[in-house]
């Protein structure tokens, strides 16, 4: 793979301020999202007046885990999409709201910093139908997910399927696929092995929380990126 620039892995423990970084949700809620609104056609969401509202709680990592791991918040971001759907002749607004936390490390080059390591929660609300929770993250297939996290990258390419794991996310054994791709940090045109580490949903109270992750592999971040997973902390939506 293309290694382009080296990055100095004692960079990766200094802090982000001044990064250069993508601001705004990861592009993660919007795919989410679309595929939660799939699925709302039963009587619970077709019946009533008012929109059918479903909002997610907040997943984020827990302080001492941050000052271990070198990771800081980037910033926590939710957006909410809508579609109308059609039951039975009549149609309903349906609502979600997801939940994005983003943590990032940044690597210096040429004088400037940017963001080179990423890091997110993404908390998607339970849709029930018929008393039944739908998972609309498990819709989207492994290869899907690492595509999102991807987005925060340039370039990429020859993305690879590697090694599997499993580790403890909210209290449950989560399966987390590895991934290697190259690519280049946005804005710096210099390219390198990425790997990513794609995570499975964990259901928790009435959401679905998915990790992912991606860093320069001259980083060796996989047991930051392990810690980061375990030390995920939930706060439900107390409007639901």
């Amino acid at each position: 793979m293309n290694t382009g620039e080296t990055f100095d892995s004692a960079d990766e423990n200094r802090s982000t301020t001044d990064a250069t970084t993508r601001r705004g949700a990861l592009g993660l809620a919007g795919a989410v999202g679309l595929a939660s609104l799939a699925g709302c056609t039963a009587l619970d969401v077709a019946t009533g007046g008012e929109p059918a509202a479903f909002a997610a709680g907040t997943a984020t990592v827990g302080d001492a885990t941050l000052s271990e791991s070198g990771y800081q918040l980037n910033e926590v971001s939710d957006e909410t999409l809508s579609r109308e759907v059609e039951v039975g002749g009549q149609t309903r607004e349906v609502r979600v709201t997801n939940t994005v936390a983003e943590y990032d490390k940044a690597v210096e080059l040429f004088g400037e910093r940017y963001q080179a390591a990423v890091f997110a929660a993404v908390t998607t609300p339970q849709i029930r139908v018929l008393g039944q929770a739908l998972n609309p993250i498990a819709e989207l297939s492994t290869r899907e997910r690492a595509d999102l996290i991807l987005s925060r990258y340039e370039g990429v390419g020859d993305l690879e399927r590697g090694s599997e794991y499993s580790t403890e996310v909210l209290g449950s054994d989560a399966a987390v696929v590895v991934y290697t791709a190259d690519g280049e940090i946005e804005g710096t045109g210099a390219s390198t092995e990425l790997e990513l580490h794609i995570g499975e949903p964990v259901g928790v109270e009435d959401d679905f929380v998915l990790p992912l992750a991606a860093y320069p592999a001259a980083f060796s971040d996989g047991e930051n990126v392990r810690r980061m997973m375990n030390g995920i902390e939930h706060e439900p939506n107390e409007e639901n």
